[in-house]
């Protein structure tokens, strides 16, 4: 059912969300040299590394790291990268992951290739037998601000409770964190 779900949404989401993803891929192309999509390779289920698709918020010549652990993030942003993140509008083409089967819609989000210690703590609770999403209860619970252990209890406690109706309520609380721009700090 959980598919089923991922795949109705997406396409009615690509339905949708064709013209800001369009304006965006635009806005993205004018506004700094390099390609519209950032591809990173990401840990899935199983720990299985796939490519996950963004609209690119950060220069070309960027090191591959997680943001945080840049030096000073804001000079890496391309002139709107700092919108796109904000608003949350660089992850839509994550929807053609979860097509692709690569993501779902609710779930723990994907790792970088390179954060071993989340994918370590991760598979030691159990949590790399889920897949990815676009959006987890982690991510209403704090996103960017939380520490990588506090990050796994909460996937953890996905894991143990997911349901149906619990991705409902993770769907709807993440739009009205979007929409109040909670919890991202780059």
């Amino acid at each position: 059912m959980k598919r089923s779900f991922d795949l109705i949404c997406s396409f009615m989401a690509f339905f949708y969300l064709a013209i800001p993803m369009l304006i965006t891929a635009i806005a993205v192309r004018v506004t700094s040299p390099g390609p519209i999509l950032y591809w990173s390779d990401r840990v899935g289920k199983n720990n299985v590394i796939f490519k996950m698709p963004k609209f690119r918020t950060m220069r070309t010549d960027t090191p591959a790291v997680a943001t945080h652990l840049l030096d000073d993030p804001d000079r890496w942003l391309t002139p709107i990268g700092k919108f796109l993140r904000k608003s949350s509008l660089d992850e839509l083409p994550q929807l053609f992951s979860i097509l692709m089967g690569d993501m779902s819609i609710v779930g723990p989000r994907p790792a970088l290739f390179n954060q071993d210690d989340l994918v370590d703590l991760r598979t030691t609770k159990g949590v790399h037998l889920l897949t990815p999403g676009l959006t987890g209860w982690a991510q209403i619970n704090g996103r960017d601000e939380l520490a990588i252990p506090v990050k796994v209890e909460f996937d953890e406690w996905y894991l143990a409770h997911r349901s149906f109706w619990l991705d409902l309520k993770i769907i709807v609380l993440t739009f009205i964190k979007v929409a109040r721009k909670e919890g991202i700090t780059h």
